[in-house]
């Protein structure tokens, strides 16, 4: 790589979560660049045949699924001739990682799957494309420091995240006043309480402004995504929480802001499409034409934003006193919300039970140090069983 972090000549790209959102608009944006980004590892979870087809476009020399029985099948489908090696696990994830000679490695696994292997990536001093932002909220001084040993570099894929690294490049980090995350709203920021409690899963899922997965549009509607791009804020930017703000932005346009010491606010706008974070996340320094249709100010017309309403939506105050307890905590609230998602989507609790669940479990918590990874993973499984608890007590089954 240059002093800059620009990866020289062909870029060797793999990607974690290859057939989520994320993963099939990078592929995209591999597609658009041509042959300046050579496909070296994939990854996904369970979705066999879409991975199937992946590699047979695009031929990594990694491929990689969540157990035997799903390499057992991709091996099956995949075309005589095929030269990808099929590997399973979360020993499999970490050769996609670190093991395929990747110059790149995007990180979009879904929720604290993604840490492992992402941790792997940090090890390996390659650039790190980071969409998991899972990882960091649960283990952001142990990534962000093998990061820094091995030499390599973030960069962020949120669409807020990656807005605040451009703007960042207007001025001096000892100039920075505060930091603005923007956020739609979700499908029910307009909703009240009591309304809130009859949401149903598919009206979750439905979100106005972005395409996204099932986990990641949930935690839009209860805003606690918001909240966990809080905490990666943190990390990302050494900032404190205090110093990072939420703005209701419904209209989507200006992705997030920096506000330096003199009153000056840069901005990034740009269409709601993924895309473009992934391309600038590939190509940086350099900027690439996508084809995408530009982004008409005078068609957006007004740009709306008001505070966010902590009532309505609990969920962003409890990632902030989160992040102010930080060692396991973030970790803790990260996990039980994950699980509590999962019971909603099942149809086990309600709407506002994850928030309700989220809740408990971090009041139950007394926090430990996270300086190791075993430590992590213990605040993640402890996390886990007490959401587990809460739900039997309190979901719709009980």
């Amino acid at each position: 790589m240059d002093t800059e972090g620009a990866v020289v000549g062909v870029t060797r790209l793999a990607i974690l979560g290859s057939t989520g959102s994320i993963g099939t608009s990078a592929l995209d944006v591999v597609r658009a660049m041509g042959r300046r980004v050579e496909v070296v590892g994939l990854s996904a979870a369970r979705s066999v045949e879409a991975l199937a087809e992946q590699v047979a476009e695009f031929g990594p020399a990694v491929a990689a699924l969540a157990d035997r029985e799903g390499a057992e099948r991709l091996k099956a489908l995949l075309p005589g001739g095929c030269h990808t090696k099929v590997v399973w696990g979360p020993q499999g994830y970490e050769e996609v990682a670190a093991g395929c000679g990747a110059d790149v490695v995007l990180s979009a696994m879904v929720g604290s799957a993604g840490m492992l292997p992402t941790l792997a990536a940090a090890k390996a001093g390659v650039r790190l494309a980071l969409a998991n932002k899972e990882s960091l909220v649960a283990a952001g001084g142990i990534i962000t420091e093998a990061v820094k040993a091995a030499g390599g570099r973030i960069i962020p894929v949120d669409s807020e995240h990656s807005a605040i690294f451009q703007a960042l490049r207007a001025g001096r980090r000892r100039d920075v006043r505060r930091l603005v995350l923007t956020a739609s709203g979700g499908p029910f920021k307009d909703l009240s309480p009591q309304e809130l409690e009859r949401v149903s899963p598919s009206q979750a899922v439905a979100h106005p402004t972005w395409q996204m997965g099932p986990k990641i549009s949930v935690d839009s509607a209860t805003m606690m995504n918001k909240g966990l791009e809080v905490i990666e804020a943190m990390w990302l930017f050494r900032m404190s929480p205090d110093r990072i703000e939420v703005l209701i932005h419904p209209q989507s346009v200006i992705h997030s802001l920096v506000e330096f010491v003199d009153g000056s606010l840069m901005a990034q706008l740009g269409p709601t499409d993924m895309r473009l974070p992934i391309a600038y996340a590939l190509s940086y320094p350099a900027r690439v034409g996508l084809g995408l249709r530009p982004l008409e100010l005078a068609e957006v017309g007004t740009l709306e934003f008001r505070r966010p309403d902590f009532e309505r939506f609990p969920a962003l105050e409890l990632a902030y006193q989160a992040a102010r307890t930080g060692m396991s905590a973030p970790a803790v609230l990260s996990e039980a919300n994950e699980e509590a998602v999962e019971a909603f989507l099942a149809g086990r609790i309600g709407f506002t039970q994850i928030t309700q669940c989220v809740e408990a479990v971090l009041a139950a918590h007394q926090p430990w140090a996270v300086d190791e990874l075993g430590a992590v993973v213990e605040a993640q499984r402890w996390a886990r069983a007490r959401a587990r608890e809460w739900i039997q007590a309190h979901g719709r089954n009980r």
